[in-house]
C-alpha cells in the first residue's frame, strides 16, 4: 500500500512540477544538487520553492511564468519542491536566511547572495499579476 500511495503522490505532483519545468526552470531534486549549484552560481539566480498548495497553483507558478516573459530575466532558473524533495528544499532554504521556511516562496540571488525574497504571506493574498510585477521590478534592479 505504501508504494501505491507514493506512486499516487508522484502522479499528482508531476503536473505541478511541469508548470515550472516546461518554462525552462530546472529542478534541483537533492541536497547535493542544491549545494553544487546555488553557492557558486555566477550572475542572478531565481529559486522557486514549489508547493502543492492552492496559492502555488493560483498565484506563485503563474506569477513566475508571467515574470519570465519580461525583457530582463535571471541568468539561471531553479526550483525545489517543498514536501516532496525535502532534503533539497532544506538545503536551498539555508541560502535564504534570515527568512524562515516558507512555501511557496521565491528567492532571487546574485553571485550567491540573497537580494530579493517573496514569502508565502506575500503570495497567498496577491494575484499572479502582482507577483509578476514584484518579480519584474526585482529583475530590473538586480539582473541588468
Amino acid at each position: 500500500m505504501s508504494m501505491s500511495f507514493e506512486r499516487y503522490m508522484l502522479d499528482m505532483v508531476q503536473p505541478m512540477r511541469d508548470d515550472l519545468t516546461r518554462i525552462g526552470i530546472q529542478e534541483l531534486r537533492t541536497a547535493e544538487e542544491v549545494a553544487d549549484t546555488l553557492p557558486d552560481a555566477k550572475g542572478t539566480v531565481l529559486v522557486v520553492v514549489n508547493s502543492v498548495c492552492g496559492c502555488a497553483a493560483g498565484q506563485c507558478r503563474p506569477g513566475v511564468a508571467e515574470a519570465l516573459q519580461h525583457d530582463i530575466t535571471p541568468d539561471h532558473l531553479y526550483t525545489v519542491f517543498a514536501g516532496q524533495d525535502k532534503e533539497a528544499t532544506a538545503k536551498a532554504r539555508e541560502y535564504f536566511a534570515p527568512y524562515p521556511p516558507s512555501s511557496p516562496s521565491i528567492a532571487l540571488m546574485k553571485d550567491g547572495e540573497l537580494v530579493h525574497f517573496i514569502e508565502r504571506h506575500q503570495i497567498e493574498n496577491r494575484s499572479a499579476a502582482d507577483i509578476a510585477a514584484d518579480l519584474t521590478n526585482a529583475f530590473d534592479r538586480y539582473c541588468r
